[in-house]
């Protein structure tokens, strides 16, 4: 049952600073992530146009300043193991090749063939003794340089007098490889400060993919991003969710680009009356630290604590090392923007990743990619990574939760073309939205300049 805050007092009063009981303050012997609460800053009201999400101009804007000036996540780490392991992946209107080298380095290059533009491989990962042109066979070694030319005696002017294929920044960080289509773009971990060492106590290497699912969304992709970066709407949106997660008791944490929240897992919104027995998505919880809902005899609101110190108990024993975690981190979602277009939901075992990517031409759609990646246990072998797969908007359930953003979104769109629709009308709840929005003005207009 959903509760009007104005007709229930302690609903009421769980909305006031006073409340806020459920962030426990962190070890300060082990864990990396921080979990103190950042400054909010002072970024105003006004209205975000809606033009940033319908316009081509905009569009072409982003891309000229924002796009091609940023790292970007590339693939996995674990997608090149060996020399000649690639990974090929589209932003915009490029493609990107990565390729692991015989010396155990990994370098980008633009995935395109010098003599008539040609792509070199389709989206996706394999591997590869040379990298061929199906068009007319020029052919690049790993490094990028060239192989074989055929009759390149019938080119007066000779080969292009580039060493081969143009090279970009390349660099890893926390399992994954980026990118920049910047030549002179900052060092990764200057770009992803402070976030790298936030994250860093949760090992991201020692997961294995088992989710990698592509689909295209009628909507803009900032407007996938704004879906990610708020809890507002889950009372709306995600009823279902408040039977688990506490959506009004969030710490937002706004960086130089990057931003999160820290929600809290196993425990109930005040938005619902507390029930007489353990609603399922707990009891799922329990379940999965390795506790018996029917043994639990506590009250609800300690559930979400005696998670914690089960996990924290009996995760040795079961092969997990959860030493530089907080307490917190055992049951909440981590939530992190990195700026532009990754949204992590971090958790103890497993990490849920969103990239965003815009169409190359349209503003209207996007490329909307799923990573479910989950912690192995100690001496579990590793198994094989899953198998991509790539949908249309509603051509496959993607899961509840997802399902029920992908059904709102092209309505959200289309209404951003309305004449009777200026922008977004942005509050508190939604700070990461604006602060996005700020970071994003000030690659496209300048800081200071929107």
């Amino acid at each position: 049952m959903s509760v009007d805050p104005k007709q229930d007092p302690l609903l009421a009063a769980s909305l006031t600073p006073a409340y806020r009981k459920l962030r426990r303050v962190a070890p300060k012997d082990s864990p990396v992530t921080p979990a103190d609460k950042a400054p909010d800053p002072q970024l105003g009201s006004k209205l975000i146009p809606k033009e940033r999400y319908t316009s081509a101009e905009f569009m072409r804007l982003e891309w000229e300043r924002m796009w091609t000036k940023v790292w970007l996540l590339g693939g996995l780490v674990s997608d090149l193991l060996e020399p000649g392991d690639y990974i090929a992946t589209d932003i915009g209107r490029e493609s990107v090749l990565i390729v692991r080298q015989a010396d155990g380095g990994v370098r980008a290059f633009y995935n395109v063939c010098l003599h008539r533009g040609n792509r070199l491989r389709d989206a996706g990962i394999g591997g590869a003794q040379s990298f061929k042109c199906q068009y007319h066979h020029w052919e690049y070694n790993w490094d990028g340089s060239f192989k074989r030319i055929p009759d390149l005696d019938t080119f007066a002017q000779g080969a292009p007098p580039c060493r081969g294929l143009t090279e970009l920044p390349c660099a890893t960080w926390g399992g994954f490889v980026w990118f920049s289509l910047n030549p002179d773009v900052e060092p990764l971990e200057k770009y992803l400060a402070p976030v790298h060492e936030h994250l860093a106590s949760y090992h991201f290497d020692k997961m294995v993919l088992t989710r990698d699912i592509t689909v295209e969304w009628h909507c803009n992709w900032k407007a996938s991003v704004d879906a990610f970066n708020e809890s507002y709407h889950v009372q709306a949106i995600h009823p279902q969710l408040m039977w688990y997660l506490h959506d009004l008791d969030i710490q937002i944490d706004c960086y130089e680009r990057h931003n999160r929240y820290l929600i809290p897992f196993g425990a109930l919104s005040p938005r619902v009356r507390k029930p007489n027995t353990i609603p399922e998505p707990i009891k799922v919880i329990m379940k999965a630290a390795g506790m018996d809902p029917a043994d639990y005899d506590d009250p609800i609101e300690n559930i979400r604590r005696d998670v914690q110190l089960w996990k924290r108990k009996h995760g040795a024993a079961q092969g997990k090392d959860y030493s530089q975690l907080n307490d917190d981190q055992l049951t909440d979602d981590y939530h992190y923007l990195i700026f532009p277009n990754i949204t992590l939901n971090t958790h103890a075992d497993d990490l849920m990743l969103f990239r965003q990517r815009p169409h190359p031409t349209d503003p209207d759609k996007m490329f909307y990619d799923i990573w479910m990646l989950e912690l192995l246990a100690q001496g579990v072998e590793r198994p094989e990574r899953a198998q991509h797969k790539h949908y249309k908007h509603g051509e496959k359930s993607i899961g509840l939760v997802l399902d029920q953003d992908a059904a709102n979104l092209p309505g959200v769109q289309a209404g951003m073309h309305s004449a009777g629709f200026a922008g977004l009308w942005i509050g508190t709840q939604e700070l990461r939205i604006r602060h996005f929005h700020k970071v994003l003005e000030d690659y496209v207009y300048g800081p200071g300049a929107a």
